[in-house]
């Protein structure tokens, strides 16, 4: 199979150097303590390898974050390069095994989500890059018989004093036994060559000639193709099942059971497909069948009438509410949303009795092989996982019951072939796992100023983390962080607040969504905030710059998008600007929507202005692309999806009813990155939040109705 190469630790350290003719770097660093049991397990010492230098100065960089479109195939080798003092056209990528020793820096996992991969890895990859190069140096030196002293590198050559030089292919191997330096001493910024600077992405080539290999390119011999009957209903089994006409269809060759329903195993998809609906299959009655979002949204309206979980309190919010001089009470609602990625899930599994091999795109590598390795009946290290290109992940890859991964071991074992489980779009679509749908209830109450007195804000909705082996950590005295988060740390100076909250246990899978909690959150405050301005007559800007006075951070980025936006000069008729500020996975970014609304309320967005503070970054093309995608993201959340259920199951089934934004529809993105040298922040879901409030608040500025429900229905805007 061609594409990405994955090889065994083991193997990679015994037999690299002498595959490649060059230099294994190892490092020891200390890992901190993991959220996962095995990773607790892991020495705190390690060795990390993610170099290999050839005989022929390719220089491989050994990645261990999943690439799902978001650039680190890019960003993290240029951390080594850079420190490497690599030459650019060398660098080539392979995905890492998965080992403790490729453990995220924070998480104690290998894993990708959490805008967390450069920031995570920003330190640790600098100091190999650094290392190697000292060693690089350090064989030239001895070659040469000089003091090291007099040699330095560059772009992939060690020169001395004298004129004298070598590649650095030619010192790989003996580079291979210098010790690693006990300190490294990294550049200084002011340095920097690579770091910072706008970069073309190493994987567009074989992306764009279609070398790229995804999970769903995975082929193996012997290998029979899967479609899976899964329950319409949550939590559905199996109560009598006749597979006669499925496997009567040409091409079928197997119908076997599964935890997650029933597969038929063909010669190819759409015979596997064709004798899945085939299937006549009874399912049990589920309690999960009385379920309905139109129900759910009762209850949810209900609750948030309560008090809840506490997730922040200051003051005392109930008597500044009874004094007030002007007080509103508001409620929003967001609707569960699917991850809906380009590539649908899929998984390649091929079982012996002593190994398991799979081909897959995941996010949670340490969790899936896990998994794996219990359903098999292996060790974790007899499970070796090829981690694939993503053809998109938004959270939904990165599942902590493995479902995708752990069903496709399953009807491996039982078919006893190899085996490649495809998804279809509709089983994406209704298979569960969404982002939860929230209702949120504010009180707010403004003083005789016009200035924020009271803030009471309950939300309602399901808990993430609850049942997964993430509680311990992320669940606190009833509160589930990943619920609150955007809205307990608010960021506005409000003298009295309480954030509360009610975790409804429904039996509709959920999952992190490209943003997580923010992605609701911010729709909320930053919507009644700029409420809150008109209320009191102010410009909605200068509202929060008022408010923001002791967060610079959030200010620079807010006034960089109200200037580059034009924000209080003359629009064409009929537009109107909307503004909202956000902090999230460690950055700041603000943005300016230009939208008109028609007659009969139909929103169209014509341009979005986005400033955004990342501390340190990488690649500011990786910047501009992840925010260009996060807006895009984003307005379809704003504008179209939504995925609702009755008698327990979901109504959508494809792009036709779960509507994302369309080509025409992309609005022009404009954007701005604010440089400091504050420590590098996330970069993959901060453009999400602040999309939908900046653009109801311009819906608002232009027909006078507020947005207090997404997506937005027409019949709540339409001009009368």
């Amino acid at each position: 199979m061609k594409g990405i190469v994955n090889i065994s630790r083991r193997d990679f350290l015994k037999t690299g150097a002498a595959i490649s003719g060059g230099l294994i770097l190892g490092l020891h660093l200390n890992l901190p303590e993991s959220v996962n049991a095995a990773a607790q397990q892991t020495p705190p010492l390690v060795p990390n390898a993610f170099i290999r230098i050839g005989s022929d100065d390719t220089v491989t960089i050994i990645v261990n974050h999943s690439e799902m479109g978001q650039g680190v195939y890019t960003s993290l080798p240029m951390l080594v390069a850079e420190e490497l003092e690599a030459d650019w056209t060398k660098i080539r990528v392979e995905s890492a095994p998965v080992d403790p020793v490729y453990n995220h820096t924070a998480f104690g996992m290998q894993m990708t989500g959490g805008s967390t991969s450069v920031w995570s890895e920003y330190d640790r990859l600098r100091k190999v890059g650094a290392a190697a190069r000292e060693m690089l140096i350090a064989a030239a030196a001895e070659t040469w018989k000089v003091n090291k002293k007099g040699c330095r590198a560059e772009k992939g050559v060690v020169i001395h004093t004298s004129g004298k030089k070598l590649r650095y292919g030619q010192v790989a191997d003996k580079a291979a036994a210098m010790p690693v330096p006990a300190e490294i001493k990294l550049k200084d910024p002011g340095k920097y060559k690579i770091i910072g600077r706008p970069t073309r992405r190493l994987d567009s080539p074989e992306k764009v000639n279609g070398r790229a290999m995804f999970g769903i390119d995975a082929s193996v011999a012997g290998m029979l193709t899967a479609v899976i009957a899964h329950p319409p209903v949550f939590g559905g089994k199996v109560r009598s099942l006749n597979a006669d006409k499925a496997r009567a269809v040409a091409g079928v060759k197997d119908v076997v059971h599964a935890p997650s329903g029933v597969a038929v195993l063909a010669t190819g998809f759409w015979s596997a497909r064709t004798g899945r609906d085939a299937l006549e299959i009874v399912w049990d009655e589920n309690p999960n069948a009385k379920l309905s979002t139109s129900g759910m949204r009762e209850q949810y309206a209900a609750l948030a009438r309560t008090p809840g979980a506490v997730a922040r309190k200051e003051g005392d919010p109930e008597a500044a509410l009874a004094k007030a001089a002007k007080r509103l009470s508001v409620e929003y609602e967001v609707p569960y949303l699917a991850h809906a990625t380009m590539e649908p899930l899929n998984c390649t599994v091929d079982l012996k009795p002593d190994s398991c091999e799979i081909w897959v795109g995941t996010q949670f590598q340490t969790v899936d092989r896990n998994a794996a390795a219990g359903i098999a009946g292996l060790k974790p290290e007899q499970v070796r996982i090829h981690t694939m290109y993503l053809g998109g992940g938004f959270g939904r890859r990165a599942n902590p019951a493995s479902d995708f991964v752990s069903e496709a071991v399953h009807v491996a074992k039982a078919a006893r072939v190899p085996v490649k489980v495809i998804w279809t779009r509709e089983d994406d679509m209704r298979g569960g796992y969404y982002r939860p749908m929230w209702y949120d209830r504010i009180e707010a109450a403004l003083d005789e100023k016009g200035d924020p007195l009271a803030w009471k804000h309950t939300i309602v909705g399901q808990s993430i983390v609850a049942g997964t082996p993430f509680e311990k950590v992320l669940v606190k005295n009833g509160i589930d962080n990943t619920s609150v988060e955007g809205a307990a740390d608010l960021p506005y100076a409000i003298p009295n607040v309480i954030v509360d909250l009610h975790s409804p246990a429904i039996g509709v899978p959920v999952l992190w969504w490209r943003s997580v909690g923010h992605s609701h959150t911010a729709f909320v405050v930053e919507s009644l905030i700029d409420e809150l301005a008109h209320e009191a007559k102010k410009d909605p800007y200068e509202y929060r710059r008022g408010l923001l006075a002791k967060h610079p951070r959030h200010l620079g980025v807010l006034r960089l998008a109200a200037e580059k936006a034009g924000w209080g000069k003359a629009l064409p008729p009929g537009r109107a600007l909307g503004i909202a500020v956000h902090e999230s996975f460690g950055s700041y970014v603000a943005q300016v929507a230009e939208v008109s609304v028609s007659p009969m309320g139909e929103v169209r967005v014509h341009k979005v202005v986005c400033a955004v503070d990342c501390g340190m970054f990488v690649n500011p093309e990786t910047i501009k692309a992840q925010m260009e995608s996060a807006i895009a993201f984003g307005l379809s959340a704003t504008l179209h999806s939504e995925i609702t259920l009755e008698g327990g199951q979901v109504q959508q089934s494809n792009f036709h009813d779960y509507k994302v934004l369309r080509l025409n529809e992309m609005p022009e993105v404009e954007v701005h990155i604010v440089r400091n040298t504050e420590k590098p922040g996330g970069i993959g879901e901060p453009g999400v939040p602040p999309v939908a409030p900046a653009v109801c608040n311009a819906v608002f500025m232009l027909t006078g109705k507020r947005v207090r429900r997404l997506p937005v229905r027409p019949e709540d805007v339409k001009q009368t």
